[in-house]
């Protein structure tokens, strides 16, 4: 139902006349920048409320990991020869379909934002008509009253509305898509780091495939040398010909152990390339894996006090409670669009209407016009109970967006611990990695020269020689598990950036 409450025509005659004059006035020229908006700019490429902030949606997809403004380029050249870890992330953050898609829902958001400010404003619209009439009577018995009128008939218009009142609709919808706009940034935010870790971890594992590669080959190498002195020794009759087979069957085995080496290096490199949204096919090179590694004491602090603050501040659970936000404002929206309006409606019109005094008597030129002001009051008396199942509706939502926050303060909980256990394991293999190496060098040293004396057995050499190619693939893996693990705790932390990339 709608009430119509117009103030009295007569007081506002003097007020009408002068906005009549200026109307006419600028008509013209309203119209000719009209027309500029519309060719030379189009409205759409316009933000006159200011959605599209640097602070709420960044240049491209990869700009909004704090302090990467590095990462925010997404313009490249030929790859690197070796590829360093920063390169190949910020090409994935630039090209990773997710990470474009959380973008994009930002800007879609920073664009709700500006359709809920918008509703403050007011609502003007205009209308022009333009008919061609012939008009026809033909009295029957009476042809001098006959008419034959042909005319140009135009009509135009402008129609103004402003909501002025309607308790808090507006403001409840605008809170609505500002916190949906927040959940958005945080989700990219989190996107971005998961984005990052994922291609960390598969560069880390492209490289110790390579590292395994490569001592594979240098395995390969040794049961070769080993298989050359002891056919020398049987061929001097200074051995028997089982250690002969026996350096022939571990060397066998070792170009067995080589070609799946390079099998798994060349898959691992064709992920990382996909990552990078690069053709598999293409060549990639990768620095070798270096023992430059120093643990810090950058996540000393006890595990409670990490998940504490993971669940105050990592991306997913920022963007779970802007959702509860979202969800308690479109509750306040909902009922609100159940309550009265109070708005302000305006409208002038004119035509070219001809007019005729009577039948029979010719049509004259004419024109006319018409002009109202007033108030507009909407008070909604019966829906259907639809508004209240919408407000029940909406009350769900909210219950379930807690839900969801529980949940993902849950998984961030478990996350953390995880990948925490994960660095402290990966931080004691360090040097567990080191002495094996070490031990297993000097033990193969010390057996090839037993064998060459003629004082130690192919056996001997052989468990050696399995022993060190063993103990360089865990060197290679503990070196390439520790710094990927650091990574990974970095992004189930939220604290993921591109400066987490110095001294890795």
């Amino acid at each position: 139902m709608s009430v119509n409450l117009s103030i009295n025509q007569l007081e506002m005659t003097r007020t009408a006349s002068n906005m009549y004059r200026h109307l006419g006035r600028y008509r013209t020229w309203l119209g000719v920048l009209s027309l500029w908006l519309v060719t030379a700019q189009p409205v759409w490429a316009l933000d006159p409320l200011l959605t599209v902030t640097e602070k709420s949606v960044s240049a491209t997809p990869a700009a909004a990991l704090p302090g990467d403004r590095s990462a925010g380029i997404c313009e490249f050249g030929t790859l690197a020869n070796p590829l360093p870890l920063q390169d190949a992330v910020e090409r994935a953050l630039c090209n990773n379909p997710k990470t474009r898609e959380a973008w994009a829902n930002v800007k879609i958001q920073a664009a709700a934002v500006g359709i809920g400010r918008g509703a403050y404003l007011p609502q003007i619209s205009g209308n022009w008509q333009g008919t061609r009439d012939d008009s026809v009577t033909n009295v029957n018995g009476l042809p001098a009253y006959d008419s034959n009128y042909k005319n140009f008939l135009k009509t135009d218009s402008v129609t103004a509305s402003w909501v002025l009142y309607d308790f808090g609709g507006r403001k409840a919808a605008l809170q609505n898509a500002t916190a949906l706009l927040a959940a958005a940034q945080a989700n990219q935010q989190a996107v971005l780091e998961t984005a990052f870790a994922n291609i960390a971890k598969d560069y880390y594992a492209a490289q110790a495939a390579q590292g395994a590669f490569a001592a594979a080959q240098e395995v390969e190498h040794t049961a070769n040398d080993s298989f050359q002195v002891a056919t020398a020794r049987v061929d001097k009759g200074v051995a028997p010909i089982s250690d002969q087979l026996q350096a022939q069957t571990s060397y066998a085995e070792a170009v067995v152990n080589r070609t799946k080496a390079q099998g798994d290096w060349q898959t691992a490199l064709g992920t990382l390339a996909s990552d990078m949204d690069l053709d598999p096919t293409g060549p990639v090179t990768l620095p070798d894996v270096g023992d430059g590694v120093a643990p810090d004491s950058e996540y000393d602090n006890s595990i409670a006090d990490l998940i504490r603050e993971a669940k105050r501040l990592h991306p997913s659970v920022i963007a779970a409670e802007a959702q509860v936000e979202a969800a308690e404002a479109k509750v306040k929206q909902t009922r609100a669009a159940g309550m009265p309006s109070l708005s302000l409606v305006a409208k002038y019109s004119q035509n070219n209407q001809p007019t005729s005094l009577e039948i029979g008597i010719p049509q004259f030129p004419a024109s006319g016009h018409e002009w109202y002001l007033g108030v507009q009051v909407t008070i909604p008396i019966f829906e259907g109970f639809v508004r209240t199942y919408q407000v029940r509706q909406a009350e769900a939502q909210t219950e379930l967006q807690r839900d969801t926050l529980d949940e993902v303060r849950q998984q961030v909980s478990l996350d953390v611990w995880t990948s925490y256990q994960a660095l402290q394991t990966s931080t004691q293999n360090l040097g567990n990695s080191a002495t094996l190496l070490d031990i297993a060098q000097r033990s193969y040293t010390a057996a090839q020269h037993r064998y060459q004396v003629g004082v130690g057995n192919m056996i001997e050499l052989l468990s050696a020689q399995s022993s060190l190619a063993g103990a360089k693939r865990q060197r290679i893996q503990a070196l390439t598990d520790w710094r990927s693990a650091r990574l990974q705790l970095a992004a189930k932390l939220g604290r993921l950036g591109m400066w987490k990339l110095t001294g890795n």
